[in-house]
């Protein structure tokens, strides 16, 4: 009796295993892949998913995959490119599957974007990304700090080692770590196996057990003086190497306090005090020198310091606030969450006592505000973003922190207008309902209004965190070229006509992270250094661990745990926990060591030195 059986879900299971290894090879992808072998690759998977109703799709991508492996092969010549940017075109415009469409369009978007490659390919024989340093983590992170190296020294009990290896490229190696964003984990090779190495996890460790903090030794006196304005981590990365080159640096900074968006916009609970106080100290220990409540543009001029100096690198935050633009936000509590993250900074206390606060955002900063109102003794916070969970540009972590902590988060909300009492008092948020529209340009999801009425939210206390702004005013009036609120600055940091000012970090890239804004202070001191006649060398004399040839099976990644608080009203004690010995030592073990093999070994290994 066959007539009907129960289908077997074996065959299927392995192929969703083998659709999840193919999902990981995907995303571990590393900087270095050949373009157009990826491009291939992505046509013949995608081929085999369409219908394969219509010609375009079962004729035309046929057609555009033979011609990319023409191209691999070396056996075509320059008219194929525009052969195959014709036929992607005419799939894209003609076919009936959407996914036949999108594929065309994906090949259509890549031999625009990477036409050299093709080229090159076709020309030379080779890949362009060939020539490039492409150990995945090192690629990845801005200041390219040795991942690797710093991962084998901590997993061979070597913790200063690691610290100080960290601090060749990087001066914050205890900020990073707590708060750091770790794009070095996106591209992790060891995605293609299980889960990306816990990087940041790592650096926390050896930060939090390295026992002494050895100053490092500077060049010899060059004579020549920098003035550094603004003493957040780019200002203060800046004057921290050309320090270390023999220069005399000199940080100016308007607050009591340096460390900018580090003290005054992060929140205790997850970059305490004294892990941020002992980056800086040891940074002012090298030599730098400091003039603290002083604002460049009021107390002195950018013309008078490019007088008084032999250059100037301007790295102002970005510390003002973008407006929500709606009916009512003038009200005396609707505050930016930047005003509100500084205020707390500086020592002073918002009382939310009992109070309903809702935040307007979906960063970073819109989840810090969040989570410190929770702390402020707030009733209920609500966290309002006009997109999906989903597409929030905050980390996965802090959004789910949040939510255990008991914020609500409303997503699909866009505000509408304010709501006043007589005394000119918000008493409301009043949002719009949004729906999910076309993908944009970008590859995120558009929105727009949904057929629904406006959601009123009440609130005693209204923060908005959509953006920040560098506030610019003072260099305009001294000739500092800006456009659409950024300082018009080089790739080498070089303002173009300024005569001996650079630029970077925040002012220049708009609001960015801490990595980022380190790094911009790395390549400004490099610059700098040569714009003054010179061309030193930053290294240090640490020996890194030879990899041992072991077996290395697939194992799940570890991560940091967060505490669990019965009330978290008033407490800003740090949220995160530290890996134990024992799990920093397997997280360490599932380094793959790309510096030595695969990728690391085949295209130059580490850079020694910058």
């Amino acid at each position: 009796m066959s007539r009907l059986i129960m289908e077997s879900d074996r065959i299927q299971k392995h192929m969703d295993e083998l659709y999840r290894n193919v999902e990981r090879r995907i995303k571990a992808s590393p900087p270095g892949i050949c373009p157009v072998d990826m491009s291939l690759s992505f046509l013949r998977m995608s081929h085999a998913q369409t219908c394969g109703k219509c010609t375009p799709c079962r004729i035309g991508l046929g057609r555009l995959a033979e011609m990319l492996e023409d191209v691999l092969d070396g056996d075509a010549d320059l008219a194929i490119i525009d052969e195959i940017e014709k036929t992607a075109l005419s799939i894209s415009m003609t076919a009936d599957c959407a996914i036949g469409a999108e594929t065309a369009r994906a090949i259509l978007m890549g031999i625009r974007g990477f036409r050299d490659d093709y080229v090159e390919h076709i020309t030379k024989g080779r890949c362009i990304c060939g020539l490039k340093q492409a150990i995945p983590c090192m690629s990845q992170c801005p200041a390219h700090v040795d991942v690797p190296g710093y991962i084998a020294l901590v997993g061979a009990g070597k913790n200063e080692e690691a610290v100080k290896l960290i601090r060749k490229d990087n001066p914050f190696p205890s900020v990073c770590a707590y708060v750091c964003e770790h794009p070095c984990e996106e591209k992790c090779r060891r995605t293609m196996m299980d889960d990306a190495i816990n990087i940041c996890g790592i650096k926390r460790y050896a930060v939090d057990h390295a026992k002494n903090d050895e100053i490092p030794k500077c060049a010899e006196a060059t004579g020549k003086s920098v003035a550094i304005v603004g003493g957040g981590p780019g200002g203060l990365t800046a004057a921290y190497f050309l320090t270390l080159m023999g220069h005399s640096a000199t940080v100016y900074e308007q607050r009591h306090k340096l460390g900018g968006m580090l003290r005054y916009g992060i929140p205790d609970y997850r970059l305490p005090q004294d892990v941020l106080d002992k980056d800086i100290q040891h940074i002012i220990d090298t030599g730098v020198n400091v003039v603290l409540d002083t604002s460049v543009g009021k107390d002195i001029t950018v013309d008078e310091l490019k007088k008084k100096y032999d250059a100037v690198y301007l790295s102002v935050g970005a510390h003002g606030d973008r407006k929500l633009g709606i009916d009512g936000e003038d009200a005396p509590n609707v505050l930016s969450a930047v005003e509100m993250l500084r205020s707390i900074g500086e020592g002073e206390t918002i009382d939310m006592h009992g109070k309903n606060a809702v935040i307007v955002g979906g960063g970073n900063v819109a989840m810090d505000a969040t989570r410190t109102a929770l702390r402020l003794g707030a009733k209920h916070v609500t966290c309002v973003y006009r997109r999906r969970i989903e597409d929030m540009t905050a980390l996965f972590e802090e959004i789910e922190e949040a939510q255990a902590e008991g914020a609500e988060i409303l997503p699909l909300h866009a505000p509408a207008h304010i709501e006043k009492n007589k005394k000119g008092m918000a008493t409301a948020l009043w949002a719009q309902p949004q729906i999910i529209s076309d993908i944009g340009r970008d590859g995120r999801p558009g929105i727009k209004k949904a057929d629904s009425d406006e959601v009123k939210i009440p609130a005693d206390y209204i923060i908005v965190a959509i953006g920040q702004v560098s506030e610019l005013r003072p260099f305009e009036d001294n000739g500092i070229s800006t456009q659409r609120g950024r300082i018009q600055a080089e790739n080498s940091s070089f303002v173009e006509g300024s005569g001996n000012v650079f630029a970077g970090g925040d002012a220049v890239s708009g609001p960015a992270t801490v990595i980022l804004a380190v790094a911009a202070g790395k390549v400004a001191a490099a610059n700098i250094d040569e714009f003054l006649g010179f061309d030193h060398r930053i290294a240090t004399e640490v020996d890194i661990p030879l990899p041992q040839l072991t077996n290395s099976p697939a194992c799940g990644r570890v991560n940091l745990k967060a505490k669990s608080f019965t009330n978290i009203e008033g407490n800003f004690e740090l949220v995160s926990v530290g890996m134990s010995d024992e799990e920093c030592a397997q997280e360490c073990g599932r380094c793959l060591r790309c510096d030595h093999f695969g990728y690391g070994g085949f295209k130059g290994g580490r850079h020694a030195e910058w």
